[in-house]
């Protein structure tokens, strides 16, 4: 009986092993939900080949529609539906930044903060962490006040925060020949899509990743983009006459990781 209980142990201490193995070497994968900041320069696809870069997979996918609101994504059920269908680890929500400070109507920022509360709680249940992507703004002040106002509702509902806005306003003066708008001086240029990838990166994984140049084989999306349903989707994209690739050079990754490197996690 003794014998036969030391077997039974060693063959499910095996198992147990071979389940850690194969949770170990499946790629995380990550939900992006919010608008246009997300789809213009395919934020989820540079996140994707920065993490294959750094030999840790990463698998993303979108729900994303020009101008929408986390509101308009709690409204239609499409991050439910997706969180019912697929097991992701992490789903990053992004939030117009004019909301979050009320730039629009009196109520934005209160109704903004109603749906991250809303997605919070769903992602929760379905097993997944939330992580709130921050947006930016050009001007100084206002840039300071979103900030100030993303934090206190992150802070509120005990979620996991990404500044953006700060980190744009350094790189736009030691860096301003880069891209880091794109050409509408409003959506983010493949520098800033790069920053943002490599802070959610950080966030993952707890780490930078390394300097080198790479490529990402993926459509370049641009403003006018729009996708095929249903969502999610990273990849399929109704709009023609889109870029399929965009490199990295070494120089440019560099330049990013080293203003990264100057924020606090």
């Amino acid at each position: 009986m003794r014998r036969l209980l030391l077997s039974i142990i060693a063959i499910a201490t095996l198992c147990a092993s071979c389940a850690s193995v194969h949770h170990a070497s499946r790629p995380v994968r990550v939900l992006f939900v919010g608008n246009s900041v997300i789809y213009v320069g395919n934020l989820p696809a540079v996140l994707d080949a920065l993490a294959t870069l750094n030999k840790r997979p990463v698998v993303s996918d979108m729900i994303v529609k020009g101008g929408a609101t986390l509101t308009d994504h709690v409204a239609d059920g499409s991050v439910e539906r997706a969180l019912a269908a697929e097991r992701y680890d992490f789903v990053v929500l992004q939030e117009r930044g004019g909301d979050v400070i009320c730039a629009f109507t009196p109520t934005s920022c209160r109704d903004s903060e109603t749906a991250l509360s809303a997605l919070t709680r769903l992602v929760t249940i379905h097993g997944a962490k939330p992580i709130f992507l921050g947006t930016y703004q050009t001007l100084p002040s206002a840039s300071t006040a979103l900030i100030e106002s993303e934090s206190a509702a992150t802070s509120r509902l005990s979620i996991d925060y990404v500044p953006v806005s700060g980190l744009f306003q350094t790189a736009v003066v030691t860096a301003p020949s880069a891209e880091w708008l794109y050409a509408d001086h409003a959506h983010p240029g493949h520098d800033l899509v790069l920053l943002e990838a490599t802070l959610l990166y950080r966030q993952i994984f707890g780490t930078l990743p390394r300097a080198s140049g790479f490529s990402v084989h993926a459509p370049m999306y641009g403003p006018k983009a729009t996708f095929a349903r249903p969502s999610p989707t990273s990849r399929s994209v109704v709009s023609q006459g889109v870029s399929q690739f965009h490199t990295y050079t070494a120089d440019r990754v560099a330049a990013v990781l080293g203003i990264a490197a100057g924020s606090s996690r």
